[in-house]
């Protein structure tokens, strides 16, 4: 029973990787009998404050911690990238299938300054599209969440007066709009509003069968996400060594300008030697067998390099 026991896993965070987790989890789970890994998508804020606290044996955020974060956690913890995603912005708009969503269009909206669908900012993009006058329903994450991290961070690259105002975060003054709780309510919200707008991970769009626009990119390409654009915007950046990077609106002309790794939060340490090995040892199932899986749910695998580098980190672990 002990053994059991032990091999008890928890995490808690991300929704925006939840559905490749629960795939992986599930999977290592039925190859490797008596272990148990019991993950709660509750949002990147959520995870690393369970983390934090030693409440879970893992967190997962898409948002790289914070210098500061990382210094007052009484855990020293180590970011574990696993996969790659697009943010995409999703939309309920009467009679419309294809909308092209400009830089300072998405800034302009979510800022409350652009509150009708045939504004002609987004008319000027979209040259023949019947843009009906519904007024805009804006859709944001109601809690700390690192889809709203990614998000933000890019509109804060693209939009001086986002910058200067609401900014960068997992959880912000939003200027306008309603909040759902996860990728998946924010996807229903947006589902069940007509003239609704929000941001979700690709594989949310791609499930709930909803219309997703055209984000213009660094080099002024128009561009739908896609594993392909995800990895281009990701092939770029350089990596620091303890992997905390961010690369929204990377340059490049196939490189879709919203994407983001996401990690898994690992305590360098563990008190408990069983479940630290369970651990360190489905880290490296994820890498060396996972990462083959990633491309049927819509996320872009590790770069080869980058994965033997992060198995490295793991192998260190103790």
């Amino acid at each position: 029973m002990g053994v059991a026991q032990a091999q008890h896993l928890t995490g808690a965070g991300a929704t925006f990787p939840y559905p490749i987790y629960s795939k992986w989890f599930q999977e290592y789970s039925q190859a490797h009998p008596g272990v148990e890994i019991n993950y709660q998508s509750i949002g990147s804020g959520g995870g690393i404050t369970q983390v934090t606290k030693g409440l879970v044996d893992f967190g997962a955020s898409d948002m790289p911690m914070k210098d500061d974060q990382l210094a007052a956690s009484p855990i020293k913890l180590i970011h574990i990238p696993t996969v790659l995603g697009a943010v995409v912005p999703i939309f309920n708009v009467a009679g419309v299938q294809d909308l092209k969503l400009g830089p300072d269009v998405l800034a302009d909206i979510y800022l409350n300054k652009i509150t009708t669908w045939n504004d002609p900012k987004i008319a000027k993009d979209n040259p023949g599209v019947n843009l009906p006058g519904d007024r805009i329903i804006v859709v944001h994450r109601s809690e700390g969440s690192g889809t709203t991290f990614i998000w933000t961070d890019y509109l804060s690259k693209v939009s001086k007066e986002w910058n200067d105002g609401p900014g960068k975060g997992s959880a912000i003054n939003w200027p306008t709009g309603i909040g759902g709780k996860g990728n998946e309510n924010v996807a229903s919200l947006v589902r069940q509003n007509p003239g609704a707008i929000g941001y979700v991970e690709l594989i949310y769009a791609l499930q709930n069968k909803i219309q997703f626009g055209e984000v213009k990119n660094a080099n002024g390409k128009w561009l739908k996400a896609s594993i392909e654009g995800v990895t281009a915007a990701a092939a770029t950046a350089k990596i620091p060594a303890d992997y905390r990077v961010s690369i929204t609106n990377a340059p490049g002309d196939t490189a879709y300008p919203i994407s983001s790794f996401t990690y898994l939060l690992i305590p360098a340490k563990s008190n408990d030697p069983v479940k630290a090995k369970v651990l360190h040892d489905m880290l490296s199932w994820i890498l060396k067998s996972g990462e083959g899986e990633v491309t049927n749910l819509s996320y872009a695998p590790l770069p080869q390099t980058l994965a033997d580098k992060v198995l490295q980190t793991v192998y260190a672990l103790q």
